[in-house]
């Protein structure tokens, strides 16, 4: 681990060192503000828009973005006096996607991800050192430590801020940067080895550190966002003690290190989902406690601890509290005659919980259409047609709810689920306890 820690600092200080020069003021548009927390994460952008979607997620691969020793045909940035150039068709979809929902005033959150790509040559430049093959998903953890990888990772993130915070919205704009997924369990979602909570936590600072410096050459007032699931004072059984780490003192770690080097405007984008992702009936969950020092997990039961946890104020930034999004957490439709019941009334008590809950800005659900590689989950507001993974087949009833959530019909839409749920009036349940 001593190798490992000084090949980290080495990176570090070389980046510092190098630096890059500005060529335009950032873009000061002011953050977006949003009518709603009502969010997705969009398979179909016109369907979204259609459902009202305030706030939108989408997905970015690193891998597909690169294209290393291309031609002046593909657009690109240079760099440390290197031309990095990038695939114009991939780009173009993303533009058209997050553009459109952008001029429909939808908040968009762009989840960056490093997917372990075949060619060796973006193998090198992407995958963490520490990357294990071994790993579920093949996600790595972004490569800040070689000086290589981490100059694509800023020529990279410098292009695509000021691609999508153009004053002009010529290509979109984008709102929030979320950094990896649930990197508390980063085994399977951000892998870097077998290592500890401290190893990771230095890492994986000085990549937030890096892209928020990066994202703030283009814009004054872009978000950038910490990812964590709901495993909070236990980690994910299913890994061990270096595969998976607690959310509490993931973000503890994470904040001390920050205070070190010199604070900044980090932010947490957290996943409450239930404590069996298989049963959405979250107002049961056991392991859902009323205390943060000492609930096993956050989930929408208790997620109000969450934001009394961020109240300390030794995680806050210049005396405020930090930005919180859920961006990923949805509802398992059971199987039986009442399972589209189940699944839309769990989504009724997640929004009347997340609704009038001050310090959560956004409530991205997941997902769009049921997808057949989701472990057995079927967790959108569509079905899939049968033989496909994605191709969206029917809605299903948690669609009208979902759409109707933050409209004048919501109270009716909602009624049912007051006896699913055992209450008698949503105010059992939108107040903390």
């Amino acid at each position: 681990m001593t190798h490992f820690f000084l090949h980290c600092l080495r990176a570090l200080l070389a980046g510092c060192a190098l630096g890059w020069t500005l060529t335009a003021a950032p873009a000061t548009w002011p953050y977006p503000q949003s009518a709603s927390k009502k969010g997705l994460q969009v398979q179909m952008v016109d369907d979204a828009l259609e459902l009202g979607v305030r706030h939108a997620a989408l997905n970015f691969n690193f891998g597909q973005l690169l294209a290393p020793g291309a031609g002046p045909e593909e657009p690109g940035i240079e760099f440390h006096g290197t031309m990095h150039r990038f695939h114009r068709a991939y780009l173009e979809a993303m533009d058209h996607q997050i553009k459109t929902l952008s001029d429909h005033g939808v908040v968009v959150s762009i989840i960056l991800l490093n997917y372990e790509p075949a060619d060796p040559v973006l193998r090198r430049i992407l995958l963490h050192p520490g990357y294990d093959p071994k790993c579920p998903n093949h996600l790595s953890a972004f490569n800040a430590v070689t000086p290589e990888g981490r100059e694509w990772l800023e020529a990279s993130m410098r292009f695509l801020a000021e691609r999508w915070s153009r004053p002009d919205q010529a290509h979109g704009r984008v709102a929030n940067w979320i950094v990896s997924n649930e990197v508390n369990s980063h085994w399977f979602w951000s892998n870097m080895g077998h290592v500890s909570l401290d190893t990771f936590v230095a890492d994986h600072l000085q990549t937030v550190r890096l892209i928020h410096s990066a994202v703030r050459t283009a814009s004054k007032n872009a978000r950038v966002f910490l990812s964590l699931e709901h495993h909070w004072n236990i980690h994910y059984p299913g890994g061990d003690e270096t595969q998976t780490f607690a959310a509490r003192p993931f973000l503890e770690a994470f904040a001390r290190g920050a205070r070190q080097g010199g604070d900044f405007d980090w932010n947490i984008a957290f996943h409450p989902y239930p404590e069996n992702l298989g049963h959405p009936q979250t107002w049961n969950d056991k392991s859902a406690l009323p205390d943060f020092r000492t609930t096993p997990r956050i989930t929408f039961k208790n997620i109000d601890q969450l934001i009394r946890f961020l109240d300390q104020p030794a995680l806050q930034f210049k005396g405020q509290r930090r930005h919180v999004i859920l961006s990923e957490q949805g509802f398992h439709t059971p199987g039986g005659p009442d399972g589209e019941t189940i699944q839309a009334a769990a989504y009724c008590y997640a929004w009347k919980k997340i609704e009038r809950l001050d310090g959560i800005d956004s409530f991205i659900l997941h997902r769009h259409v049921d997808h057949a590689q989701e472990g057995g989950l079927a967790l959108g507001l569509w079905t899939h047609q049968p033989g496909t993974i994605a191709t969206p087949g029917r809605h299903k009833r948690i669609y009208d709810v979902f759409r109707a959530a933050d409209g004048p019909k919501a109270d009716e839409a909602f009624r049912f689920a007051l006896p699913v749920i055992g209450i008698q009036s949503w105010d059992e349940i939108a107040k903390p306890k």
